[in-house]
């Protein structure tokens, strides 16, 4: 039974509505629900609702689906078993969670600012003390990650994500970001020591989710093959692929090493480039559009391998217009040295002309269509002619431009080998967008903020790279960036309406969302978090 209860507060009536049931055999209150003042009531059957005194826009989608990701993958808990017996409130674990969600959500936004503001505080459970998440109290937690807990975390994490994908957790790929460093904003000069330079990373070979990682620095970076090797090694019952691009491909072995894909130098297999394109065959126009292959055998170090010619329409136009730029600048410089030569402006010798001539035509493929000639022999005499040969232009498009070769031994289907070689451009990509956020000082660099930094950042990899693979099973197919950013624009507005004596009011809407936006919201469960 409900009824309407007024209850007079500081002088003013404040109205609920009531509802009452028989508990016992005697009349109860069960429960009740806030209405307002009789002018709110007046204003709601009119119709129309208190004007708003103030709102503000926030994204909802990315924090919530990253925050239900940890919670799937039970984070928190994770950390806090690894880290044994804690008085500090809140513990570790969620400290880390907090960094991983930071990182993956606004990774180039100073961590006070985007608590203060962030749907987060909304979200989170258990929901911290007012007041304790701070930049400094959380810079003190992170530094109890010794170096002994970051390994554990790792395993930890890994041990729930190898849980969450079954038995397509037991095949890895070894891959190596070597551009990691350069991701990060910051200066990554330790002081008086060593630059930080590479990533060496075990990921699944579903969703290149990463297992275990290793950083290392520019003096003491170890060989491709000796890294693979040694984070394999963690993961002995796993099936671990070695992944390699062409700039690698010189220091492997591959005569005395099983399980790999890999690229190999264009320019080292001439007879595979030259094969027509009538040869090859779609490899998969929903998740590689544009992109064929022709799959066959080929004596790589001397043994007879399988080899796969990829030809992608999206990069043989990226590297048109990388060639023309570069063959347009070259022209134009070779012009102003032509009139210099013709005006008496530069009177150099043959020897001093044909080393600035070798200086403008300074790519290899630039220097197969561009000829030149000299004539005349002394100072103020030479003169200097340029052609562009245009036959030679079309064979190296139809060459080179597009192509790349790629080297196995594994037996899996031409898209199964592809994905895998793609790996670690992912990874590249999703590094590049989560390692904004870091120490912005070079001196605040030290060993133990690289580590936190890395296992942050790695850790919020594994998080995206879990969603994109369960986005990519639901059919759509996006890189970890435009995933976040489809999940960003599901935006939450917050209402506050003005004080009538008792605690603030405030109302969370939701944005509208387009048909990707939506299938996104109900792929991972979004509606849990979603205002009433």
């Amino acid at each position: 039974m409900a009824s309407v209860v007024g209850k007079r507060i500081g002088g003013r009536v404040y109205y609920y509505l009531a509802e009452s049931a028989r508990v016992d055999g005697k009349p109860r209150v069960v429960g009740q629900r806030y209405l307002g003042t009789a002018e709110d009531i007046a204003a709601a059957m009119s119709g129309s609702a208190p004007a708003a005194a103030g709102a503000r826009h926030r994204s909802f989608g990315d924090v919530a689906a990253v925050w239900g990701t940890l919670q799937r993958l039970d984070l928190i808990r994770r950390v806090d078993v690894v880290a044994g017996a804690q008085r500090a409130r809140p513990t570790l674990g969620f400290h880390v969670a907090l960094a991983v969600l930071h990182r993956a959500t606004a990774p180039d936004t100073e961590f006070e600012q985007w608590w203060s503001g962030c749907a987060a505080q909304d979200l989170v459970r258990p929901r911290p003390p007012k007041g304790a998440i701070t930049a400094a109290n959380h810079q003190r937690a992170l530094r109890r990650l010794s170096a002994e807990r970051i390994t554990g975390v790792e395993a930890a994490v890994a041990e729930a994500v190898r849980g969450l994908l079954g038995d397509d957790g037991t095949e890895a790929l070894a891959v190596d970001v070597a551009q990691f460093a350069a991701f990060t904003a910051a200066d990554c000069t330790l002081v008086g020591r060593d630059v930080l330079a590479g990533l060496g990373l075990v990921v699944t070979r579903d969703g290149a989710i990463p297992l275990a990682s290793r950083v290392y620095r520019r003096s003491a970076a170890p060989t491709f093959g000796a890294l693979a090797g040694e984070l394999g090694g963690r993961y002995p019952d796993a099936d671990v692929t070695l992944v390699f691009h062409a700039g690698q491909a010189a220091q492997l072995d591959l005569g005395a090493r099983s399980g790999f894909v890999g690229a190999l130098p264009l320019a080292d297999h001439p007879e595979l480039l030259a094969r027509p394109a009538a040869g090859h065959r779609r490899v998969d126009p929903e998740r590689f559009a544009g992109l064929t292959a022709l799959d066959t055998r080929a004596i790589v170090d001397g043994v007879r391998r399988r080899v796969i010619v990829t030809h992608s329409d999206t990069l043989h136009a990226a590297q048109q217009r990388a060639f023309t730029d570069e063959l347009s600048t070259a022209v134009r410089e070779l012009d102003g040295l032509a009139a210099a030569l013709a005006a008496g402006t530069h009177r150099g010798d043959r020897t001093q002309v044909r080393a600035e001539i070798s200086r403008i035509i300074r790519g290899r493929r630039v220097e197969r269509v561009l000829g030149t000639t000299l004539e005349g022999t002394r100072a103020g005499e030479i003169r200097l002619t340029r052609r562009v040969d245009d036959a030679a232009v079309a064979r190296l498009g139809d060459e080179f431009f597009g192509k790349q070769v790629l080297v196995t031994d594994r037996d899996w289907p031409v898209a199964e080998v592809v994905t895998a070689y793609r790996a670690r451009t992912h990874l590249e990509s999703t590094f590049r967008w989560l390692t904004g956020a870091g120490p912005s000082a070079r001196a605040e660099w030290t060993p133990h903020r690289i580590a936190v930094h890395t296992l942050v950042s790695v850790l919020a990899a594994t998080v995206t790279h879990l969603m994109r693979r369960e986005a990519d099973r639901a059919g759509m197919n996006l890189s970890v960036a435009e995933l976040l950013d489809q999940l960003c624009g599901i935006g939450e507005t917050v209402l506050r309406h003005r004080s009538t004596g008792g605690r603030p009011r405030t109302r969370r809407i939701l944005s509208d969302r387009t048909p990707r936006q939506q299938a996104l919201y109900e792929l991972f469960g979004l509606e849990r978090y979603a205002p009433a």
